[in-house]
Formats: C-alpha cells, sequence, structure tokens
C-alpha cells in the first residue's frame, strides 16, 4: 500500500458518551437537572440518536426521513437532522438544542483511540500517504490539530465539503486524487460496513475496525494491513 484512508468518528475519534455530552452543555448554559433526571434525558437523547458521531436513532421520524438521508451533504442539512433529532427529547431551555449540536463539534468532545497516533505516525514514517474520508456536516480539522494528529494527515475528503457521501465511490476518488495515490494501492480503514465498504468499488483494499468506546479499544489501528510502503512525494496538504 502507498496510501492509507481514514474515517473520523469510530475510526480515529470516538466522541463523548451522551451523558457526558449534556451534562457539559448543561453546566455551560447553567441549567440544572436533578441527577436522576440527567441520566434519563442521556438516554432518551442517544435512543434517539440526537448525538452525532454517537448512536443511530432506533427510530427516525417521518418528517425527518429525507433530511436524515442527505444529512451529511451540507453543514445546514447535519445541523437540522441533528437538531430536530434532539427536539424529540423535552429540555428545559429550547436554548439547549443549538448548545448541543455546538459542542459535539469541539475537540474537547473527542478523544483519539489510544493508537491512533502511533499508527498515523508510523504510516508517516514509512512514507506512505494519509487521508481522511469523512461522512460529516462540518469540520473536523480543529479535532486533529487540537489532538495533535493533523501533521500526519495529508487530506481531507469531507462529505459536506463536497455534496457526496460514502459509500459512493467519488468521495474516496477525490482523496486518491488529492495523495497521488492509485486506488489498488490504497487501503480504506473505516468502522462502517456500508459507507466504508464504498472504497472497494473504486478498487481500494478495507479494513474495518469496531467503533468501541475508547476505553475498550486499545489496538485495533495497530494490525491495519500494508504499514511498507516505497517513498513519495510529499501530497499537497488541503
Amino acid at each position: 500500500m502507498t496510501a492509507v484512508l481514514f474515517d473520523f468518528s469510530g475510526t480515529l475519534f470516538r466522541i463523548e458518551s451522551a451523558e457526558a455530552w449534556l451534562r457539559t452543555v448543561l453546566g455551560e448554559v447553567g441549567v440544572r437537572l436533578p441527577e436522576p433526571e440527567i441520566a434519563l434525558t442521556a438516554r432518551a437523547l442517544e435512543e434517539a440518536g440526537a448525538l452525532p458521531g454517537g448512536a443511530p436513532p432506533l427510530r427516525v421520524p417521518d418528517e425527518l426521513v429525507t433530511l436524515w438521508e442527505t444529512r451529511d451533504e451540507t453543514s445546514a442539512a447535519h445541523r437540522a437532522a441533528y437538531t430536530g433529532l434532539s427536539r424529540r427529547v423535552p429540555l428545559p431551555d429550547p436554548a439547549l438544542y443549538d448548545a448541543l449540536y455546538e459542542r459535539h463539534m469541539t475537540p474537547a468532545a473527542w478523544l483519539p483511540y489510544p493508537d491512533a497516533a502511533e499508527v498515523l505516525g508510523a504510516l508517516r514514517e514509512r512514507g506512505i500517504a494519509v487521508g481522511v474520508v469523512s461522512n460529516i456536516g462540518w469540520d473536523p480539522r480543529p479535532v486533529f490539530r487540537a489532538h495533535g494528529l493533523d501533521p500526519f494527515v495529508d487530506t481531507y475528503a469531507l462529505s459536506y465539503e463536497h455534496g457526496v457521501r460514502k459509500p459512493d465511490p467519488r468521495l474516496f476518488a477525490l482523496a486518491c486524487e488529492a495523495l497521488g495515490a492509485d486506488p489498488a494501492e490504497t487501503l480504506m480503514v473505516g468502522d462502517d460496513r456500508r459507507a466504508d465498504g464504498g472504497a472497494a468499488a473504486l478498487g481500494c483494499a478495507v479494513h474495518f475496525v469496531d467503533p468501541l468506546p475508547v476505553a475498550e479499544r486499545p489496538s485495533a489501528l495497530r494490525p491495519v494491513p500494508g504499514l511498507v510502503g516505497r517513498p513519495r512525494r510529499p501530497a499537497e496538504r488541503t
């Protein structure tokens, strides 16, 4: 392999728990809830699928089905879809819905998996190009910068910036083109067999990991195939 593409959420990084997410925002907004109610509300938000990067909704309301299917194509659709899901859960202050959405985009809401820096650093040392290909409605580059991983990434192919989402092979093709990489010599690493598996249609090899909590997945990235590559010219950063 001369290039490796990674998914963002559930592969290199993991979003905080729904309860930590809610507690942080309640504190920032200055709203108090009784302790038992915090846990119940966090569980309801999780079941609604309101936390981007968290569990998917148990059921998408009829009025949000179309928006949900296209949520990763624009920033506006992403915000509308997730705040629409969160509004299914009663909260004591209407300002909390937007505050919750804003929180999930902050670097503090994300933790890299324990072996992410090690694996990305090893790829860099071996001259293997690295790209991030993500279905997302906002820019995760500040998350990578805050956690010290951005220097290892040569390009980002983000669905909302191109209006196309995985498993469409065009998003993977954009990453390969930016890296100057042949898809036949490129590996895609992700946690979603349908979305990330779309790279196979382009000719990429695919390797899957499980999107477990950070503490439960210390070394799933270390066995990534293709850690030996030939030297390459530095790719232009995007």
